[in-house]
């Protein structure tokens, strides 16, 4: 069992002070990088887990729709770019990452979520549907001019975005310049620790960086969470609008989906960086899109 140990004001208000969120352990675990993932598929839940499974839960019967849907963005690499040169693609962490934080999110809040999740392109008519978007290694994100245009009006209409996994300065130039061709009038800035996203629902102090499953087990002995040279410091650089929202939010040079996918393979990952770090963070930025 895994049990959390956080003292938390539920979103919406509706929780309060110590909850204790309880996960069934899993068997062995399957790890890897990138897979093959049918075009067509909708769901996290139509692909088999990576890691040590996934939890299932339902919904009340009439309120299916009345919940948060973690949406994954379906891209396309750039054709011709070698394999794995932005470290990663949008299978990244997937599809562990996406049903993990889901259920922690019903766990630890009010708020109902989607026990399916969705993956979806920026072409699909019903992208208006969800509010946030995931993109994962977005060092390697490559967006078509129709693509671009797509996500432009869904991130002016209201529409939040959060990037992570992806390291380095050369990982970072790529995803800079993809949204300065989707937002050429906006920039990107630091986002400082006292905004509203770090104070939400948990305090969060720091820009802590969110190791990979074997090299967060390894750093008790090497101190090493880094997995580039030039990515030791962790940035959470967003894109506000003309009101002050946040459109975009990036967490470079950090994993935070590893600390939500690989969180029952190792006591140690877990409670330094899923229990500490990852989840904590996650559950902060959706609460902040769904309010904002």
């Amino acid at each position: 069992m895994r049990n959390f140990r956080w003292g938390v004001v539920g979103a919406l208000s509706l929780c309060a002070g110590l909850l204790l969120a309880q996960r069934a352990g899993f068997g062995g675990f399957r790890g890897g990088g990138e897979i093959e993932v049918p075009e067509g598929t909708r769901t996290a839940r139509e692909v088999d887990s990576r890691s040590t499974g996934t939890p299932p839960w339902t919904n009340a019967p009439g309120f299916e729709r009345d919940v948060f849907t973690f949406a994954r963005l379906r891209y396309d690499k750039e054709p011709g770019r070698p394999y794995r040169w932005g470290g990663g693609g949008f299978t990244t962490d997937f599809p562990d990452s996406d049903l993990n934080l889901s259920f922690r999110i019903q766990q630890m809040t009010s708020i109902k979520v989607d026990p399916d999740g969705r993956l979806i392109r920026l072409n699909d008519p019903e992208l208006p549907n969800y509010p946030m978007l995931f993109v994962s290694a977005p060092g390697a994100l490559h967006l078509t001019d129709p693509e671009a245009a797509a996500l432009r009006q869904y991130l002016l209409g209201g529409g939040f975005m959060l990037m992570d996994d992806f390291w380095g300065e050369r990982e970072w130039q790529n995803c800079e310049n993809v949204m300065k061709e989707v937002l050429p009038e906006h920039h990107f800035i630091e986002l400082p620790l006292d905004h509203p996203v770090y104070h939400c629902v948990f305090e969060i102090k720091d820009k802590y960086q969110c190791a990979n499953v074997r090299m967060g087990i390894e750093s008790e002995q090497t101190g090493v969470t880094w997995e580039r040279e030039d990515g030791h410091v962790v940035h959470h650089r967003a894109i506000l609008d003309a009101k002050g929202r946040i459109m975009v939010m990036t967490l470079h040079n950090t994993d935070t989906g590893d600390g939500w996918e690989r969180e029952g393979e190792s006591d140690y990952y877990f409670h330094n960086f899923s229990e500490k770090i990852a989840y904590p963070l996650g559950i902060n930025i959706i609460f902040y899109a769904m309010t904002h």
